[in-house]
């Protein structure tokens, strides 16, 4: 049957079997497109997120550690909170070593940041690097260069505990080996007289102090932590005195806390190291030493001090005066050197 009256012919199965092809029109197309684009804009959106958020994290707790850098004014930190871990400060302030460094800093800038921490009262105190944020001070002083005006830190914005706050502080010069039996010794004593600290014993705190050294320095640093807790401040020198005489005159003071009495008022009159020293090895001798006439004689030492007037800095020793600036003394007519030289003098016969 070819067909009907209207024409139709039956429909084959096997075209009715035929996939249906469907082009997308260019409208389609647009907004398949676009829904893709969403789709991955919000995927990104959604990593960038989470990435930030990670970022974050991680950043909170670098910051907590201390291994986030800023700079900080130099007026901004305190020194207050904790005793430094050296002896005559002053006398380190105005060092060679110290116009060694202020030089390297003033050169290449400040390579080594200093560590700083929030007190109670949300103020900076210094923890590490007293030396160059001493330096960096006195560099401003003296130039007033706004280089110098603040300083590069790591900060712990977290609370540590207190006994940390001594351990950090004390570290870094305990492994490069630059504090005496005596300064060590100090700061267990400043440590055992913290009240927010609490710990009371200055020879029991040696060993939470200096975990890290060997027990038999620490043996020597408790031998001097008793011979200035015995002492009370007599000791003029205590940096001067060696590791051996120090652990020797401690013990001989356990053995004998009477002759303490005795030994506080001999080195009253010492008024140099080598007399101190003498004084001690009298005292092991067994020899009562005289503080008068039949004093020792003692090897002549060589004395200097030094400070700073303006940008110029002064070093006195026996038979010499130095003086270093900036100012270019080459420059200046002899006659008004001379007359300068002459004020000086006529100031030091007064």
């Amino acid at each position: 049957m070819s067909g009907n009256k209207f024409g139709f012919t039956p429909i084959d199965d096997k075209d009715l079997k035929k996939a249906r092809r469907r082009e997308v029109g260019p409208m389609g197309a647009a907004v398949r497109e676009t829904a893709s684009s969403l789709n991955e804009s919000t995927e990104n959106r959604v990593e960038q997120r989470r990435q930030n958020a990670s970022d974050a994290k991680e950043y909170r707790k670098a910051r907590d550690e201390g291994r986030v850098l800023v700079a900080v004014g130099i007026n901004e930190i305190h020194t207050s909170d904790l005793p430094r871990d050296r002896l005559e400060l002053s006398a380190v302030a105005s060092s060679d070593e110290m116009d060694e460094l202020k030089a390297s800093i003033q050169e290449r800038g400040q390579k080594e940041p200093i560590e700083i921490y929030k007190d109670s009262d949300g103020r900076f105190q210094l923890k590490k690097g007293w030396r160059r944020l001493t330096a960096l001070k006195q560099l401003f002083e003296e130039t007033g260069d706004e280089r110098f005006s603040s300083v590069t830190a790591r900060v712990a914005e977290s609370q540590s505990d207190r006994i940390d706050l001594y351990i950090d502080m004390v570290e870094e010069n305990v492994v490069r080996e630059d504090l005496t039996f005596a300064e060590m010794a100090q700061v267990a004593i400043l440590a055992s007289k913290d009240a927010d600290l609490g710990a009371g014993d200055a020879e029991a705190l040696v060993g939470r102090l200096y975990s890290a050294l060997h027990k038999m320095k620490r043996s020597y640093i408790r031998s001097f932590v008793y011979l200035l807790n015995e002492l009370e401040g007599a000791l003029p020198f205590p940096k001067a005195v060696s590791r051996n005489l120090g652990v020797e005159v401690a013990r001989k003071l356990r053995a004998s806390s009477d002759s303490a009495d005795g030994l506080r008022d001999t080195l009253a009159g010492a008024s140099t190291a080598s007399q101190q020293n003498e004084m001690l090895d009298a005292f092991l001798a067994g020899h009562e030493v005289e503080t008068t006439r039949g004093m020792p004689r003692e090897k002549p030492e060589s004395v200097k001090y030094e400070f700073h007037v303006g940008a110029s800095k002064i070093t006195a020793r026996k038979g010499e005066c130095r003086i270093l600036s900036g100012q270019d003394f080459t420059s200046i007519d002899r006659s008004k050197l001379q007359r300068a030289i002459e004020a000086f003098e006529a100031v030091l016969n007064e």
